[in-house]
């Protein structure tokens, strides 16, 4: 029923005791991802779990993903589903990724803490816009 179950992350440094340390946070708080063949008979187990609030769908239907969802998920993600860090120069004021999975993805980039080494992105999924955040290191500014 089940084939595939995953959450996906994303890497961002974090500064503590004095150096910076690699780690990995939830890219989508709250979200967790299924792939099957027989969604609703997924759909009829999953709502006799206690403590699950509710399937992104309408009414007893779950909507699956757009092909396009899909193909951005395992285009950011790769297999692991694991976003790793961005590298990037600042020129003019505009940022320019350089290496990573947000090469070509600017537009979404919100904002930038260069000192949190991260960006705060916005990403069409589910019908709507989520925020998120992805690690991102601004190695030149121009």
């Amino acid at each position: 029923m089940l084939k595939r179950c995953f959450v996906p992350y994303y890497e961002a440094m974090k500064k503590y005791k004095g150096e910076w340390h690699l780690e990995r946070k939830i890219l989508f708080p709250g979200y967790v991802f299924m792939i099957t063949d027989e969604v609703e008979s997924l759909y009829l187990e999953l709502k006799s779990i206690i403590g699950l609030t509710k399937l992104i769908g309408t009414g007893r239907e779950v909507i699956p993903l757009k092909k396009e969802e899909v193909d951005f998920l395992t285009a950011f993600g790769k297999e692991r589903q694991v976003v790793e860090m961005s590298t990037g120069i600042l020129e003019n004021g505009c940022v320019h990724i350089t290496d990573g999975p947000l090469k070509g993805r600017e537009a979404m980039i919100r904002k930038i803490d260069r000192h949190k080494r991260k960006a705060s992105l916005e990403i069409p999924m589910f019908g709507r816009i989520l925020e998120t955040q992805a690690g991102l290191e601004i190695v030149e500014k121009r």
